[in-house]
């Protein structure tokens, strides 16, 4: 409840709100399976946060989570790049 609060819900029926509370549920697993697998300790609302940050990007999740500096900078120049096709004189 305090690392997935649900402060409204989406639908009104009993079967949206069923849905998003098992959505929820499962997310707090999924997190819980990831924190006891990795090595490094991060707080649940600190792994949460990062995993909502890096959620669209492709990456080893146990490797990023045991290094995150290393993999981070390398998203974050790969970010500051123009993207391809584009030049500095359009």
């Amino acid at each position: 409840k305090q690392n997935f609060p649900l402060r409204y819900f989406y639908g009104e029926s009993d079967n949206a709100i069923k849905i998003q509370i098992w959505v929820t549920l499962i997310a707090n697993l999924l997190l819980s399976l990831l924190q006891s697998s990795i090595e490094r300790r991060w707080s649940f609302s600190g792994l949460a946060t990062m995993v909502r940050i890096v959620l669209m990007e492709y990456l080893n999740m146990n490797k990023f989570f045991n290094m995150p500096d290393a993999d981070m900078k390398l998203m974050l120049e790969a970010a500051a790049e123009s993207p391809p096709g584009v030049t500095e004189n359009e």
